[in-house]
């Protein structure tokens, strides 16, 4: 497996830490899911961490790693019978991950909330940076918001070191298959998107209706 010190040069100004912790989340992320969540979670920490140095933000690299590695982690099949929305099933494998090390709590806060959020648009960016960053690298390798803040050559560099080949369908087709035997879990959210395009006869929830239709009278 390719190390932080195998990563090219000129995207050097984030590197993987070199702690037990982060050793141990690329095990298990590499262990449990495929290559696509793995070279995809990778790509976020070092997006996430290149934007955070843009921006002036100080953050703890590791937690923000942890929370890179495992923020997809919901999708497995696995997950898919939990009733719960993919995010907050990633989020409760890393709290778990972390507190079977002894991570203090708030670090642990930190991480759940980061992974938890990661798809909630306009909150993320007023909150911790490790939180803000973990969206930041999401939304620059999945919808491409902020390409041209990164430079071709840091973006060449991340990108050699974790292909991204056939990346959009392949990452749509995986949201769908990992939420799809759960829909309710979609109402008010981004994936209701996913699932309105891939899933026949998916109907999405609609939040004036549910109001409307409530057991209140008025």
């Amino acid at each position: 497996m390719p190390s932080s010190a195998d990563l090219p040069a000129p995207a050097t100004a984030v590197t993987v830490p070199d702690t037990e912790l982060a050793s141990a989340a690329t095990q298990l992320v590499r262990d449990t899911t495929d290559d696509l969540i793995y070279h995809h979670s990778r790509r976020v920490y070092f997006f996430g961490g290149l934007q955070g140095h843009h921006r002036g933000l100080s953050f703890d690299p590791e937690l923000l790693y942890v929370a890179a590695m495992f923020h997809d982690l919901g999708l497995n099949e696995e997950f898919r019978g939990s009733g719960r929305r993919f995010e907050v099933d990633s989020a409760d494998e890393a709290r778990r991950f972390l507190q079977s090390r002894g991570v203090p709590e708030d670090s642990v806060r930190r991480v759940w909330t980061a992974v938890a959020l990661h798809t909630t648009p306009g909150i993320p960016a007023h909150m911790e940076p490790e939180v803000a960053l973990v969206t930041a690298g999401v939304e620059y390798d999945v919808l491409g918001i902020g390409y041209d803040d990164i430079s071709e050559a840091d973006r060449t560099a991340i990108v050699a070191l974790h292909p991204r080949p056939d990346f959009k369908r392949r990452i749509l087709k995986a949201f769908t298959e990992g939420i799809a035997p759960k829909p309710e879990t979609t109402f008010g959210n981004v994936k209701a998107d996913v699932l309105e395009r891939y899933v026949p006869g998916f109907k999405r929830g609609d939040f004036v209706d549910t109001i409307l239709d409530s057991a209140w009278p008025e």
